[in-house]
């Protein structure tokens, strides 16, 4: 099962963008995953390809209409289609890592790109749309957020990365923050490398990585940390 993207958007031209470089832009040449970016706009119902309306009720700028977006959607994703459809929107869930772990094991996703106000609230029922968020940001477009989604996933696909376990000790993948990381020059400006970490002591290495892990998190992210392991930190060595 390759994992399969379907983008629609009113900017196609911006896939796979700097999805095209570095190890997902190797994993989409040789395979690994799929993307194709849908122009919303070929779906439109008049000359003018027309993708959007007045809000009702009135108000600022301009609505993307449920029966362009139905049409797009649907020439994509058949009734059968496995894959989750998402909806980038800034009144989402937020995206996590879990989320992503889930995403990335699974078929793929069709991924809907708002503008403007966002889209006609009846798509999302009618399509069984997944609203997710990235960020307590508002941005321009979903294509920059769907490009950070799509990022995350594709790291984690089978032979994307170098090294397997590269995606399983990292920041969230078991509640915390990263630890820390150094490498050579030995000193640089004056500051050394911690010297548990060439001590040698892999038990004593672990040990320390935890507890740095859990002191930045409590620092940066307490929200991440379960009430008893946020009352009882372990000492740093």
């Amino acid at each position: 099962m390759t994992f399969r993207a379907s983008v629609l958007t009113l900017y196609p031209e911006m896939f796979p963008g700097p999805l095209g470089y570095a190890l997902a832009g190797r994993a989409l040449a040789n395979g690994l995953w799929g993307l194709e970016a849908v122009q919303i706009r070929d779906h439109a119902l008049d000359r003018h390809r027309s993708v959007d309306d007045t809000p009702a009720g009135g108000g600022p700028g301009m609505v993307m209409r449920a029966d362009v977006l139905a049409r797009a959607i649907d020439a994509v994703s058949p009734a059968d289609d496995p894959r989750p459809r998402l909806l980038m929107t800034p009144r989402g869930r937020p995206l996590t890592q879990a989320r992503v772990r889930e995403l990335a094991a699974g078929p793929g996703a069709v991924i809907l790109c708002g503008r403007f106000e966002g889209v006609d609230e009846r798509i999302v029922a009618a399509r069984g749309l997944e609203e997710v968020c990235v960020g307590d940001v508002v941005l321009s477009g979903g294509e920059a957020a769907a490009l950070l989604l799509l990022d995350a996933c594709v790291r984690l696909i089978p032979g994307v990365m170098g090294k397997a376990e590269s995606g399983t000790d990292e920041s969230f993948s078991h509640g915390l923050l990263e630890y820390p990381q150094y490498t050579r020059p030995q000193l640089f400006e004056g500051q050394g490398i911690p010297e548990v970490l060439t001590s040698g002591d892999h038990a004593r290495i672990a040990r320390w990585r935890q507890a740095e892990a859990e002191a930045v998190t409590r620092a940066r992210r307490p929200d991440l940390l379960p009430p008893a392991r946020d009352g009882s930190m372990k000492e740093r060595e």
